[in-house]
């Protein structure tokens, strides 16, 4: 066979080469570089190499996402140095404190294009993949060799092929089929892989939606996660004056890893924890699993639809006394739209709390830090021992739909019992 993958296509063309295969090892040049507080670290490294610019500053994104508002003064301070940095280093591309998440501003301010690649200093900037780019995660300090040369060596990834058929049933979401994966998969079972999603599925589901599989891939071990761009893509960006071509997907003798077929009826709403993103089960399994607080948010669901899924259980509910919901939009665009739709008062009206738009309480550094013995029931995409805050504390990971339910119920609950309407 000598077709060759999406990922493979994405390679060649950073490397300037005509063609590469999986397995070499290239020297390519971002068309986007990321970083968020982290700039910091990057900026000590790269000012080691005695430069005062990054080699193009119109392909340097920084974004201040993860202690937003600052949590402490010495937050504070790192996120004053940043904003210096940016000014003097004639760095457009800066979002500061509110604006929203990194990986969520990549995709939603059209910063990233199919075909692009993308290397962030944050593992999940493999979420790029949902508009058909190579996105990757790198070291603070290999960003500032990036910010220095405007180049940086990558193995060519094998690519999985998952081939997903069918419909989703009710009350069962993207990050469902996510945890799917990981239950199968594992936290290595794609190890340096590309993922490429693909199948007749995909006319079903959203730039949303895409973003959670690209996102959640991950956790599976995986170097990046791609579904090619296609018509959804096109009538999302009608801006884009190229249109998806051969140059965005894989061709049809392409020479893939594995090829797995996913039939989208048998997947139902699932939880994965505690403590390890494989340990997935159907949520009828979950018995009386008490929760002390229910979070929707971060890169992987914070998004507007899935705000509007959980407004749909909530609406006309009260969440369960003892019980903290806690909503972090992924930008300031899904809560001003959010607010727009009502979606946001639903969500008050129910008891939840709104927070601005950042990561604090994914990563365990402010606004949702769980203490000993708690246990959190969350949308975001890692569960492990001290993810949220203490590590005597227990995290499950689901749909924004089961996090809502389970916020009503005060324990892990089905969201089938509540959202009686398809989405």
């Amino acid at each position: 066979m000598s077709g060759r993958t999406v990922a493979e296509k994405i390679l060649a063309r950073a490397s300037g080469l005509d063609s590469v295969r999986a397995g070499e090892v290239v020297e390519a040049s971002p068309d986007l570089v990321l970083s968020h507080e982290n700039t910091f670290l990057v900026d000590r490294s790269f000012s080691e190499f005695g430069l005062s610019r990054p080699w193009d500053p119109d392909r340097v994104v920084v974004v201040l996402d993860h202690r937003t508002p600052a949590n402490t003064a010495e937050t504070a301070r790192v996120h004053a140095k940043i904003r210096e940095t940016v000014k003097r280093m004639g760095i457009g591309k800066f979002f500061d404190v509110g604006q929203g998440i990194c990986h969520q501003l990549l995709v939603e301010q059209k910063l990233v294009r199919p075909g692009g690649l993308v290397v962030g200093a944050d593992s999940h900037t493999s979420t790029a993949g949902a508009v058909g780019a190579f996105g990757t995660g790198l070291g603070a300090t290999e960003v500032a060799g990036v910010w220095a040369t405007g180049r940086t060596w990558l193995k060519v990834p094998e690519t999985m092929r998952i081939n997903m058929v069918g419909h989703l049933n009710r009350a069962v979401f993207p990050k469902d089929i996510a945890l799917h994966l990981a239950s199968k998969l594992g936290p290595s079972g794609a190890d340096y892989k590309c993922i490429e999603f693909g199948g007749m599925f995909l006319f079903d589901i959203s730039i949303s939606g895409r973003m959670v599989l690209c996102n959640m891939a991950v956790e599976m071990g995986a170097k990046t996660a791609i579904v090619p761009a296609d018509a959804t893509f096109a009538a999302w960006s009608p801006e884009c004056k190229e249109p998806p071509g051969d140059a965005c997907r894989s061709d049809p003798d392409a020479r893939f890893e594995s090829t797995t077929d996913l039939e989208m009826e048998r997947i139902t709403p699932l939880v994965s924890g505690p403590h390890r993103i494989e340990a997935v089960r159907s949520v009828e399994e979950f018995g009386d699993v008490r929760i002390d607080q229910a979070f929707i948010g971060t890169c992987t669901n914070g998004r507007l639809e899935d705000l509007i899924a959980a407004s749909w259980v909530l609406k006309g509910n009260r969440i369960a006394p003892g019980v903290r919901l806690i909503v972090s939009p992924a930008s300031r665009t899904v809560l001003a739209d959010a607010l727009d739709m009502g979606v946001i008062q639903t969500i008050v009206n129910a008891g939840g709390t709104i927070l601005p738009p950042g990561c604090g309480p994914c990563l365990g550094a402010h606004e949702g830090v769980l203490g000993p013995g708690e246990v959190c029931i969350s949308s975001g995409n890692r569960n492990f021992r001290g993810r949220m805050g203490s590590d005597e504390a227990e995290i499950y990971l689901a749909s924004p739909a089961t996090v809502a339910a389970s916020a009503i119920e005060g324990k892990v609950a089905d969201p089938r019992r509540w959202l009686t309407v398809d989405l």
